[in-house]
């Protein structure tokens, strides 16, 4: 069987079983975002190599690489001494996904052409059927389109199909097409099949942190994570722990893990991500003109980087250049309709007493939302969000319990309780409000929201500190809230003087003074008796 790469291409022997995965060497590894599929190595299935063979495989980007949990082979140079050819688009593609790091759309749409060229020809290539798979997912997160989630689960079902045992890229693929969908549980149960069939594959763990993660499991995080480190220390695996760290709330650690990754990094689409975390980092310190730094650096290394677009829009909004924060917006969702850009730009016309024009922002929200449906997305959460803000809050509660029954993350429990806040059911509401906050990033929407709960239950105290905590994480965390929350903090006064009273102890009596021995002491004068005036005292 053939596998083609550009132009390259090697023959294996189909009836050889695989080897044992190794894991990716660290060097030229570099990071990925938060919501792009991972990647893994194998070994290739062929020939026996030679000692010179391999040592050119280690050597150079060719050997084996995986888009999205697949693999593919690309052939070195007869005898092992001269340098490997330039790789092509479809091979700088596949050398990125070895790497764990984003591939550049223009060199994912050609291998996404070859391999389909490809599997016309040889439709039985399970591996080929795995590679297509993995990169419409990749295509798919980049462009914000979710017709391509279907064609990849038909792709990664196939190679399933064709090889049902020993075929953990495609069992990884699937993981990580869960997680695009925002299915944490699906993408949990495949990534750990995959984990359970390859342990050592590095690739695989990045995947099922997103899973933990999106299901609000901090300890599955944790292991993962360290497992990760133990097979992986590239900048891939730095930027990944750079976002577990933030999703903790340590941001110092999160800033210096994915500052170096950003540093260190080497492609065009893997430096972009890389700083585009770092400005988010820095957006969500309250500092924007720091962050549209990082936006456009990104933009500049990578301008298909759709979400530094949309990054850099609210941060000019924050700085008050308004008109360019709109065209930002809008050369995003034209670029990348994904939901949660039209929320936001809705709500900065809105803020702008724009309100036909934040309306069809927010039509925009709901077509999408109902197209990704179609097409297996959940957006239950941004929807609930909307709906609890701009639309019908009763139904925001019932979507967001189910959502909060599934995925029992941070960003569900603030959503939940945000949405039976606005709902009228305060009490309630609070657990969830408290949840998102102990257990979640350390994001100013998360506090205010629990600060407007404890304002409406007079618990006036708590309220005034959550509340200031939000303006003191983020003044600009939102056009239309961030005002609000200035307005309740001025509402809510200063504190009592001397603080809460349960705060101290109380003061023990004083003891009695002794009358003086040496005179009698002055009468005091006595007050009037009830019903007597003072003037008839006098």
């Amino acid at each position: 069987m053939e596998i083609e790469t550009g132009s390259e291409s090697v023959t294996q022997k189909e009836q050889r079983p695989p080897p044992e995965p190794a894991p990716a060497p660290a060097s030229g590894s570099g990071s990925t975002a938060a919501s792009t599929s991972a990647v893994w190595s194998e070994s290739p299935r062929g020939a026996r190599r030679s000692p010179s063979l391999r040592r050119v495989l280690a050597a150079s980007v060719a050997g084996c690489v995986v888009l999205g949990g697949v693999v593919v082979v690309l052939r070195p140079d007869a005898g092992g001494k001269a340098a490997p050819p330039a790789l092509g688009p479809a091979g700088r593609a596949m050398a990125a996904a070895g790497a764990g790091v984003p591939a550049a759309l223009p060199d994912l749409t050609v291998l996404i052409g070859e391999r389909e060229a490809h599997l016309k020809k040889h439709p039985g290539d399970d591996q080929s059927w795995a590679v297509l798979g993995a990169a419409y997912v990749e295509r798919g997160l980049r462009t914000a389109d979710s017709a391509y989630y279907p064609r990849a689960e038909d792709a990664l079902r196939t190679s399933l199909k064709t090889r049902p045992e020993g075929n953990a890229q495609a069992l990884t693929g699937m993981a990580a097409l869960a997680n695009a969908r925002h299915d944490f549980r699906g993408a949990k149960k495949w990534a750990q099949k995959a984990v359970a069939q390859a342990p050592k594959r590095w690739s695989t763990y990045p995947v099922l942190i997103d899973a933990y993660s999106g299901l609000g499991d901090a300890k599955g995080v944790g292991k993962a994570l360290d497992t990760l480190k133990e097979l992986n220390s590239g900048t891939s695996v730095m930027a990944r722990a750079g976002q577990v760290y933030r999703d903790r709330g340590w941001r110092e650690d999160a800033a210096s893990k994915l500052m170096d990754a950003a540093a260190l990094a080497e492609g065009s689409a893997e430096k972009a991500a890389c700083l585009y975390r770092v400005g988010e980092l820095a957006w969500e310190r309250g500092e924007p003109k720091e962050a549209l730094r990082y936006d456009d650096a990104a933009l500049r290394s990578d301008p298909d980087h759709h979400p530094s677009l949309a990054g850099k829009g609210r941060a000019l909004a924050a700085l008050g250049r308004t008109s360019e924060a709109l065209r930002s917006y809008q050369s995003a969702l034209v670029r990348q309709p994904a939901p949660e850009y039209a929320l936001a730009l809705g709500e900065l016309y809105e803020s702008l007493r724009l309100t036909p024009a934040a309306r069809a922002q927010y039509d925009v929200l709901r077509a999408r939302v109902k197209q990704e449906g179609v097409n297996g997305v959940n957006d239950e959460r941004i929807l609930g969000l909307f709906e609890a803000d701009h639309g019908d809050a009763d139904e925001a509660v019932d979507r967001l319990r189910a959502e909060f029954k599934r995925h029992g993350s941070p960003e569900a429990a603030d959503a939940l309780g945000w949405a039976l806040h606005r709902a009228g059911e305060d009490e309630e509401a609070l657990k969830y409000a408290t949840r998102a906050t102990d257990k979640g990033p350390r994001i100013a929407a998360f506090s205010y929201h629990r600060g407007e709960i404890e304002r409406d239950l007079e618990r006036y105290g708590a309220a005034r500190r959550h509340i200031g905590e939000a303006l003191l994480l983020n003044p600009y965390f939102s056009p239309l809230l961030a005002p609000k929350a200035r307005e309740a903090l001025d509402s809510l006064g200063d504190p009592p003087e001397g603080g809460p009273a349960e705060m101290y102890a109380a003061k023990p009596p004083e003891p009695p003074t002794p009358p003086p021995t040496t005179s009698r002491p002055t009468p005091k004068p006595t007050a009037p008796r009830s019903g007597t005036s003072t003037s008839q005292q006098s």
